[in-house]
């Protein structure tokens, strides 16, 4: 048997049971469509039963098998992770200060950067820097509208019109 295979099994099975154990302590009323709030934390936590009771036989018969060749760095590319993870916590702290639209902008802006560091790419040109935050406008937006007026969830906006 592979310990480390074994171990991955052993969480996966783990993280399973922790989830269902959850879902049992999750009323099962019906509710909207004929399915409870239970429905989905069940379905998860059974798939991952399956999931689980894979990796521990493919791991007691030898290992885990058809491993592809790993692709990219041997090792991380940390100037990346700073980029993207800047971009995630700058949209968590400002997404009520300057808005949805805005905040996720920003995020699109450095997690592109961080990307693109990590293939050697990185430009820091003006117009780079302005197409990357116009393009993340531009896929932000209609998730804001969307979100606001199709679905009526109400996200952070800089003005209380609805549209930004």
């Amino acid at each position: 048997m592979h310990a480390r295979h074994a171990a991955v099994a052993a969480g996966t099975l783990l993280l399973a049971a922790t989830i269902v154990v959850g879902a049992t302590q999750i009323s099962g009323e019906a509710g909207y469509g004929g399915v409870g709030p239970n429905f989905l934390p069940w379905v998860v936590g059974l798939a991952l039963l399956a999931c689980g009771a894979g990796l521990a036989w493919q791991a007691a018969t030898g290992g885990f098998r058809d491993f592809d060749t790993p692709s990219g760095s041997e090792r991380g590319h940390w100037p990346g992770f700073v980029w993207v993870s800047a971009g995630i916590l700058l949209n968590a702290a400002l997404i009520t200060t300057i808005g949805f639209i805005l905040s996720c902008a920003l995020c699109y802006l450095l997690a592109v950067r961080g990307f693109k560091s990590a293939e050697g790419r990185l430009s820091f040109t003006p117009l780079s820097w302005l197409a990357d935050l116009l393009v993340g406008a531009a896929i932000a937006a209609p998730v804001y509208w969307m979100f606001g007026k199709l679905l009526a969830i109400n996200l952070p906006g800089l003005t209380t019109t609805g549209w930004i």
